[in-house]
């Protein structure tokens, strides 16, 4: 099987859907089989740890520095706010009105995961681990494969996201920058969240997809999507709950693949339905 769009033929739709997922799976199995019988299998696996301890480590500062930054007692993020949205008021006279230091907020938390989720993690695969970020899922070359089962995702997901628009946690969430009326710093923000996503991509799909491939085969999926879950924890339920599954498929589209650009642009693209439902939803 190949990520082309399936054709029809003399074989039943089912067993090429079963040779679709069986495939990916069966790689990894005997990719995993083959380095744990390999000398450097038989010995620690250091890349496997580092990845782990490091995931842990950066989700912490994550959650200490970036999200719930005015615990820390560090002081540096009223600096970099105030640093931002002056950087913004002197960009353009469109920029220069006041939301209350909201986008600057915003672009706080998403350049911190920029700098988590991929700039850390890059230095540990360059210098560390001494590999290229194409190995990590960052790779150009058949990065629209399977562009179908993406595109079928997105359109799954559709009619539940009108669904859960209405509803108040829902409302209550969306759009994390909220302005009446919309101006032009709400399209910065989506351009910030859209970088944010990628980020996030890069961080599960690729770094710790790929890392813990060949150690733990098709179950670096479910080591993945864990953590994956966990950073979910505070928005409504069901999304949570959606982040189990979600991060199963995108992990196994990521070790089918080994690219993260069309799990990011769908991650994109869902994400910008949802603020733009939700924005339409506040107008009536």
């Amino acid at each position: 099987m190949n990520g082309r769009f399936p054709r029809g033929g003399g074989e039943p739709i089912w067993r090429r859907i079963r040779d679709f997922i069986a495939e990916p799976l069966q790689a990894a199995a005997e990719e995993q089989r083959s380095y744990l019988n390999s000398p450097q299998g038989q010995r620690f696996d250091w890349r496997v740890a580092i990845m782990l301890v490091s995931v842990a480590v950066l989700l912490t500062v994550q959650k200490y520095a970036v999200i719930d930054s005015g615990g820390t007692g560090w002081g540096v993020q009223e600096h970099l706010i105030d640093w931002l949205e002056n950087s913004y008021r002197g960009l353009s006279p469109q920029l220069d009105y006041d939301d209350h230091d909201r986008l600057a907020s915003l672009t706080y938390w998403a350049l911190g995961n920029f700098v988590l989720y991929v700039l850390v993690p890059a230095a540990i695969i360059k210098r560390l681990f001494r590999e290229r970020l194409a190995e990590h899922g960052a790779k150009l070359r058949g990065w629209h494969d399977c562009w179908w089962v993406y595109l079928a995702m997105y359109l799954i997901m559709l009619p539940a996201i009108l669904l859960a628009s209405s509803w108040e946690s829902f409302q209550h969430k969306y759009p994390f920058y909220r302005l009446h009326p919309i101006g032009p710093k709400f399209y910065v923000w989506e351009i910030w969240y859209a970088v944010q996503f990628m980020s996030l991509e890069f961080f599960f799909r690729g770094f710790m997809v790929q890392t813990g491939r060949k150690r733990f085969g098709a179950y670096t999926i479910l080591v993945m999507m864990v953590p994956y879950c966990m950073i979910h924890f505070g928005k409504p339920m069901a999304e949570t709950l959606g982040a189990i599954v979600a991060g199963v498929l995108l992990g196994f589209m990521a070790l089918k693949t080994r690219s993260i650009w069309l799990g990011a642009a769908l991650h994109i693209a869902v994400a910008w339905t949802m603020d733009a439902v939700a924005v339409w939803q506040r107008s009536f």
